[in-house]
């Protein structure tokens, strides 16, 4: 018999759901997220649409989790999709867990997936539009961030001083890119791709929170004063990111696309620039 070929998916939610359902049609799918009825859940949509499917609890900040997730999907198959769409939010969570899951946790899932990702395959993680509300960081920060061993990484200083959920989850975002473009040299020697989105706001249950949270009237401002005048879709997401899992994108590795509605050019340059005052 042939080898089956595998996508997983990690954080079984709307964005994750639509990028999956365009790349894994004749594939087996992992779902794994921190909450099995979730993946449950997500598990019996996808299977009545006539997807394949198992699913593994994990949790994103633990390595230990990440092994045994990687152990799952290779008993599997060939694993030829890997996206990662789990995280907290700077409302649902401490600093310290947003630097474990986001920032820690995703730098794992990079390391340990590049080992097993099939020759041609290719991963997607989501990052955030917050991630580009940093300024430029020092030129040793970045590469602390971005090639610091996983174990050491909450260790770094600059992480350590950090006190604010937000700034917590920026830093994580930037991580997330700036591992992408690191991992992407190593999973180039498996003829893999690997790219990072930064979503801006976009509908899910995570919005939810955050436009009912502590922060809602500068999100609900954000939407109304972007250049779209609007917040984003899942499928959307999904769209960019099916068109860098496939053949089309394979000259793209190691690289960031914000899809945000022109929110992030708007807190530069634009009608937003009174939030870099609170940021």
């Amino acid at each position: 018999m042939m080898s089956k070929e595998v996508s997983v998916l990690v954080g079984a939610g709307s964005i994750g759901t639509a990028i999956i359902r365009r790349v894994s049609a004749g594939k087996h799918v992992v779902l794994a997220d921190y909450s099995l009825e979730n993946a449950q859940r997500t598990a019996q949509v996808l299977e009545q649409a006539g997807f394949e499917c198992s699913v593994t609890k994990v949790d994103l900040g633990s390595r230990e989790d990440i092994l045994s997730l990687v152990a799952h999907a290779t008993a599997m198959g060939d694993v030829k999709h890997l996206v990662n769409a789990a995280g907290v939010s700077p409302s649902q969570a401490s600093v310290d867990d947003i630097l474990r899951i986001d920032l820690y946790g995703t730098s794992v899932l990079l390391e340990e997936f590049g080992r097993v990702i099939a020759c041609g395959g290719s991963g997607v993680i989501i990052s955030s539009q917050s991630g580009h509300r940093l300024p430029a960081l020092p030129q040793e920060q970045s590469d602390a961030l971005a090639t610091t061993p996983c174990e050491e990484l909450l260790a770094l200083p600059f992480l350590k001083e950090i006190t604010d959920t937000l700034k917590a989850y920026q830093y994580s975002k930037r991580c997330n890119v700036l591992r992408v473009m690191m991992e992407a040299t190593r999973w180039a020697s498996r003829c893999a791709t690997v790219n990072s989105i930064s979503p801006g706001i976009i509908i899910t249950p995570l919005a939810h929170d955050e436009l009912h949270g502590p922060r809602k009237d500068g999100y609900l401002k954000m939407i109304q004063a972007s250049p779209a005048h609007r917040a984003g879709t899942p499928d959307e997401v999904g769209d960019l990111a099916e068109f860098l899992m496939s053949s089309r994108g394979r000259f793209i590795s190691g690289t960031d696309i914000l899809i945000d509605g022109g929110t992030t050019a708007s807190y530069w340059y634009g009608d937003l620039q009174y939030l870099k005052s609170t940021h």
